[in-house]
């Protein structure tokens, strides 16, 4: 089997409510001739949304893999794609904000499940409560609006009342007034609307995803020729320059095949073979 020649020609079910086919289908049908089909009536906000009326019951993945699924079953066809993305400090720099996005593919017939990932700080996940129309413009500013939507919530906890989509000024302005007024505190909570067809940003790394989950289609298993094979495991411990003991530093990356189980060990995959000193702990304490 040619990798991802399977796909070739397939009608893929893109699993999305909020526009998410303009990053995800280009790429489908330019890398592997996909024609993507959008379900009538799909509504994702029962797997959880950002505005936290629905939690989100699973991880990521696992919710991702829910909305595919049930993708297929309205649809009836055998291929679809979901996407989950969140927010929160980067993995690697906890001091800056950073938006992680999956792109899954599940296919039935050949009982196949992909995943591209993208983490990227280039977000405007943010939010503040305001007690001015001017605080919620600087705000807005701030975040590229109104390319890039707002969420304003109003109101006390036990009576709250949650606007979405908010892309205009006059419309902004007139949430804000009469969420100070109906507010104990005379503030209005606002936060970027982080759904993807209100954040431009967002669709760039979901894009970024769905190129990685091609990336990951076209890498397929030495052994047994299945799409997917991808890194499964890092170890660290790549050695320092000076003292030769090993650092925290990536030293190998283990890839691996879920169909047939097969390993490969590949060496320096950032193509260092040795640490700088600054980074040993033994050398800089």
């Amino acid at each position: 089997m040619m990798t991802a020649d399977f796909l070739k020609e397939r009608v893929a079910a893109i699993a999305t409510m909020h526009r998410k086919e303009r990053a995800i289908a280009p790429i489908l049908a330019e890398k592997l001739a996909i024609r993507s089909i959008v379900p009538q009536n799909f509504n994702t906000d029962r797997f959880g949304t950002f505005t936290r009326e629905i939690k989100r019951k699973g991880t990521q993945i696992e919710t991702a893999r829910l909305k595919a699924i049930a993708a297929i079953e309205l649809t009836g066809e055998t291929l679809a794609i979901a996407s989950e993305g969140s927010f929160g400090p980067h993995p690697a720099i906890p001091f800056l904000p950073s938006n992680r996005e999956v792109v899954l593919l599940h296919d039935r017939t050949m009982d196949l499940e992909v995943i591209g990932e993208a983490i990227s700080t280039k977000t405007n996940y943010s939010h503040r409560r305001v007690s001015s129309v001017e605080e919620a413009l600087a705000f807005a500013e701030n975040i590229g609006f109104p390319e890039h939507g707002l969420v304003a919530i109003v109101g006390d906890r036990e009576n709250e009342e949650i606007f979405k989509g908010i892309n205009n000024s006059e419309q902004l302005a007139d949430i804000i007034e009469t969420g100070i007024a109906r507010s104990a505190d005379k503030k209005v909570h606002l936060e970027t609307d982080m759904r993807a067809h209100f954040n431009p940003l967002r669709l760039q790394v979901i894009e970024q995803a769905t190129l990685d989950l091609i990336r990951k289609l076209e890498c397929s298993c030495p052994e047994c020729d299945w799409p997917g094979f991808d890194v499964i495991e890092r170890k660290a411990g790549l050695p320092c320059e000076w003292c030769h003991l090993p650092t925290s530093l990536m030293l190998a990356e283990i890839h691996g095949c879920k169909k047939c189980g097969f390993k490969q060990e590949v060496l320096f995959p950032q193509g260092r073979k040795t640490a700088n000193p600054g980074e040993c702990h033994y050398c800089n304490p």
